[in-house]
Parts: C-alpha cells; sequence; structure tokens
C-alpha cells in the first residue's frame, strides 16, 4: 500500500503522461534510449520514464512527496498491463476516438506558438506530422488504460464517511499543502450561422446523397475529400462503433432511426452538418459513418454573438440574472454549463483548480491579469472541434494555500479515497492478470520489484 503522501502525488500524476508530449521542448542534451520491459508486443522505453518523472517532479504540490523513479516505472508498466490484457479481452478504442483528442491537444499547442509550424519544429525539434503521431500514441494507450480501469472498478463508490475516515487517518504533520487555486467560469455563445450557407451546406450534402444512390458517386470517396471530421474523414468517414450515449444527440436519434446501409438527410448537431450512415447496430453499440460540413461564421455572425455576451454581462452585473443560473440557461458550451458555467478540475471533480489545470494558454494568461469578482468583456476563442466562438470569464473566487482539510477539500479527498479502493481492486485484479501475459523486466530496474506483492 502506497503512503498517504503518494496516493495524493499519484492523483495529481494521472494524466500527465499525454500533457508531457504536447508541453516539453525539444532537449539539449540526448539520452541513449534502450527498452527497459515488454508486456507482450508493448514495450517501455527509458526515455518514457525520464519524461514522465520529470513531469512528476515538475507537478508535485509543495507538502507532498514525488513518485519516484520506481513509482513512476510501475504505474507505466502497470499501464502496458492493462493494454495487453485490453487486447487479450478484446477492450479497443477506435481511431476517430483517438484522432478526437489527438486535434484538440495538437491544436492547444499549435495555439502556443501562433499556428506557425516552423516555430513548433525550433522548440520541439519535430514537425507537425511527427508530434501528432507521438501525441496519438499516447491518447491512443491511455484512453485503452482508462477504459480498462474503468471496467475493472465499475461500480466503485465511496460514502462521506468513507472519505472522513480516510482524511482521519492521515497523520496531522503528513497533511498535503495545496497551491493556491481559483474558481473560474465562463459562458460560451456559438455564433448563429446565416441562413443563406445552412442552406448552402443541407443542399450539398442532399446532392452528395442523391449522387450515392444513383451510383455516381462513392459515400466513402466523397467523406476523404469533403468530410471536415479530421478524425474520421481519412477512414471514409467511418466512426467505428460507440455506446448508446457517447455521441451528439441528435446524431445519435438519427443514425439509430435509420436501417443498416440506408443514408439520412442532413442533420445538425453542435459541430456542424452531417450525412449519416448506419454500417451495424449490435444494440448498445453502432457503427456509422458521416460526412461533416462545418460553416464558418461571418464576421457579422460573430459581432452578433459578441453584443448577445455584452448585453447578458450588462443584466449579470446589474443583479438581474445570477451567473451560474446564466450559464446554465444561455452558454453553449455543455462541459462547463451543468456546472453553473465553473471549470472542473477532471482529477478531483472539484471546481477549486489550479491555474495551471487550465490548458488553454490563453485563458491561463487571462484569469493571471484579472481580480477576484471581474467579468471580462466579450472575447473571441479558437475551440478546436468548432471553430470560433465567443465567451466571457468570471473570475469567482482564489484560494490560498493551505494544508488539506474537509471543509476546503472535500472532493479532492473523496477523489483520493476513491483511488485508494479502486487501488485495492486493482491489487486483486493484477494477481491473476499478470498470470496472463508474458513481463520481461531490464536488470536495472530490477531494484523497483514492480508488481510485487500485486
Amino acid at each position: 500500500m502506497k503512503t498517504i503522501n503518494h496516493l495524493f502525488a499519484i492523483l495529481a500524476f494521472v494524466g500527465l503522461a499525454v500533457k508531457t508530449l504536447a508541453q516539453e521542448p525539444a532537449q539539449t542534451g540526448q539520452v541513449l534510449d534502450k527498452i527497459v520491459a515488454k508486456v507482450d508486443n508493448n514495450i517501455l522505453l527509458e526515455s518514457d520514464i525520464q519524461k514522465s518523472y520529470l513531469e512528476a517532479l515538475s507537478q508535485a504540490q509543495q507538502g507532498v512527496e514525488a513518485p519516484s523513479r520506481c513509482d513512476v516505472f510501475e504505474s507505466l508498466l502497470i499501464n502496458k498491463l492493462m493494454v495487453a490484457k485490453a487486447e487479450i479481452d478484446s477492450i479497443f478504442v477506435t481511431d476517430a476516438e483517438v484522432m478526437l483528442q489527438v486535434d484538440s491537444r495538437f491544436s492547444a499547442v499549435m495555439q502556443q506558438f501562433g499556428g506557425d509550424e516552423d516555430v513548433l519544429v525550433q522548440v520541439y525539434g519535430k514537425t507537425a506530422d511527427q508530434l501528432k503521431a507521438e501525441i496519438e500514441d499516447v491518447i491512443r494507450e491511455q484512453l485503452i488504460v482508462t477504459r480498462m480501469r474503468g471496467r475493472i472498478t465499475e461500480g466503485v463508490t465511496v460514502s462521506p464517511a468513507e472519505v472522513r475516515s480516510f482524511f482521519n487517518s492521515i497523520p496531522q504533520d503528513s497533511l498535503p499543502l495545496f497551491t493556491s487555486e481559483a474558481t473560474v467560469g465562463q459562458i460560451v455563445k456559438k455564433p448563429t450561422i446565416n441562413p443563406a450557407l445552412r442552406d448552402q451546406m443541407v443542399n450539398q450534402l442532399l446532392q452528395f446523397k442523391k449522387d450515392i444512390l444513383d451510383g455516381k458517386a462513392d459515400f466513402a470517396d466523397l467523406a476523404r475529400r469533403y468530410s471536415q471530421d479530421p478524425g474520421s474523414a481519412a477512414q471514409g468517414g467511418d466512426l467505428g462503433f460507440f455506446r448508446r450515449g457517447e455521441l451528439a444527440p441528435q446524431y445519435e436519434s438519427t443514425a439509430l432511426g435509420l436501417r443498416q446501409g440506408e443514408i439520412s438527410d442532413p442533420v445538425e448537431t453542435q459541430f456542424g452538418f452531417h450525412m449519416i450512415q448506419l454500417l451495424e447496430n449490435r444494440g448498445t453499440s453502432y457503427n456509422t459513418r458521416h460526412i461533416l460540413l462545418i460553416p464558418a461564421p461571418t464576421e457579422d455572425d460573430i459581432l452578433k454573438a459578441e453584443r448577445y455576451l455584452d448585453s447578458l454581462k450588462t443584466e449579470i452585473e446589474n443583479g438581474k440574472i445570477d451567473f451560474a443560473k446564466a450559464a446554465k440557461e444561455y452558454s453553449d458550451d455543455r462541459t462547463t454549463s451543468d456546472n453553473g458555467g465553473f471549470f472542473v478540475d477532471p482529477a478531483t471533480n472539484s471546481n477549486r483548480l489550479s491555474l495551471r489545470t487550465l490548458e488553454d494558454p490563453v485563458l491561463y494568461f487571462t484569469i493571471d491579469t484579472m481580480q477576484v469578482g471581474d467579468m471580462t468583456k466579450p472575447m473571441r476563442f479558437e475551440d478546436p472541434r468548432e471553430g470560433t466562438k465567443v465567451r466571457i470569464l468570471f473570475y469567482k473566487a482564489r484560494y490560498p494555500a493551505h494544508r488539506a482539510n474537509l471543509e476546503d477539500d472535500y472532493e479532492k479527498l473523496k477523489a483520493a479515497t476513491l483511488r485508494r479502493k479502486e487501488d485495492e481492486l486493482l491489487e486483486k485484479w493484477f494477481l491473476t492478470a499478470k498470470e496472463d501475459v508474458f513481463i520481461d523486466i531490464d536488470p536495472s530496474y530490477d531494484r523497483c520489484n514492480a508488481l510485487q506483492g500485486k
């Protein structure tokens, strides 16, 4: 069992492997790389450990012991074990799922350099294609690990009594010191596309459908040529299998209303206009392909969105409506609107988060210049999937650095309690899982005794 401090450190470590590739610039020195572990056909490199270890050190919170190299090695080895077992158990992720996250991650990286690939090459020592390929590999593994872990720990919950018991078990001198945090909200408006452009998109998709039905065109070829979905266009629009509830409601209801092989009329979602073909329906999951056309708003469309938010901001400032209520009713960003517009730390489900949790550099630097209680004027920003949008930001509160306590840090403590409970379940799973795969560890890491006692 890990120490209390290690529980918090490893909680902060979750997902850092993905961030590393998107943030680490080219190093001046070069370390001779080698394979340090193999789990079936999955290899772990010395460079993987070095990157993750340095990232863990940089992310460690004050008062919390950072993971050791052996901790990092074991965590990454367990990831490889989960990937190997996922292959055996037929648990997989689709290319579309991976590319969706790759495009989002890569767009955030490019924003830091103003979209200039030459600057990217200078900083990272890699071309855009090389960096995307590396990000893709890491994200694919992380999605598989997340899905595998979810399958193993499905249904695990913790009660308030368990959270209190966990907190009370921590010696006072071992309570972690959390850095300063902030609560930040947003209200987002997606520009309404002018009717003429909407009609143009719909008519284009209707012509595609007619050409396919008349035998003049092939769905996959049209998707490769015209679809603006970067995650599926290269695959002829094929999204792969998704479970019910995972795709946009309008998309799913249209797809599931089709017979196998049937092609839909154009349907609009928050991503744009789709023409959908149902490839296979397996009851709880289904496979479709689509052609996506994304209408770009005009300058007038964007100005209308800015004026709308400016009026809403005035109503909030005059006390006519509460910010959280306005976000729930009017924001076009569903990931934050259900939480009253406030950003949530995905690791703890808390709306108290360190500014470094805000991965968008523009958002980070904007908040850094604001005072508590400030609300910005409408600001334009680029959504990697949906194009230009407008938002207002609200800096609700700031919390000074402090020792962990139940009142201020309940959600973090709940997450750590749940993590410990899940780890106990995973330890039992490892006992049998490691017998199903071939594991070879380089002698240089024998000292870590990885997976021993698991």
